[in-house]
Order: C-alpha cells, then structure tokens, then sequence
C-alpha cells in the first residue's frame, strides 16, 4: 500500500502540476487540515517555500526553514524540525494554497 503523496509524487517527477489535500495541524497557519494545494515541479526553491517533500523516510507538506548550498532544513509551521535534505528529496513546491473552508 502507497503513501498518501504517491500519486502526487510520480506526477511531479512527471514534471506535471497536480493537487493534493493534505490533513494534519502541523501548518495551521500556512496550510489549513483539508486545503487544497497546488503543486508544481521546483526549479527555484527559498526559505519560506512549503514544499512536498521525503526526510527521513517520511513525507510530508513542510516549510524550508533554511538553506545551505544545496542542502535544505525542512520544518513544520509550529516550530517543529525534520532535518536536513538534498535537493532531490523535494518533490514539489505549492503554488496555490486554497483554504478548505472556500470549497
């Protein structure tokens, strides 16, 4: 059985735009439990950017909290932290965030 992103994943790899709904509290703020989000392939990617993306065998819809070279610190929007990533373990960047509650 597939991860919830999977489809979400091989699309992107595909280099096509796809959508997702994510669930969960950890970007209440950002990223609302049911939202539908926009997502595309990432040619340029910056502190900030909430991104699809694997760290530690995990995926999740997080934040790039910092950036060094080519490495990228991966975070929630409540102050949690994943850890660190290569470019590769980034799947995807959100381009349109729409609350759940505008549906």
């Amino acid at each position: 059985m597939g991860s919830w992103a999977d489809r979400a994943i091989e699309q992107l790899r595909a280099g096509l735009t796809t959508q997702i709904r994510p669930r969960g509290n950890s970007m209440k703020g950002k990223v609302e439990s049911g939202a539908l989000v926009t997502l595309e392939p990432a040619s340029h990617l910056e502190v900030g950017d909430v991104v699809l993306v694997r760290v530690k065998g995990n995926v999740y819809l997080h934040l790039i909290k910092a950036v060094d070279h080519d490495r990228y610190l991966i975070g929630n929007n409540l102050r949690g932290i994943n850890g660190w990533v290569g470019r590769t373990a980034i799947y995807g960047k959100a381009t349109e965030i729409e609350d759940s509650n505008d549906i």
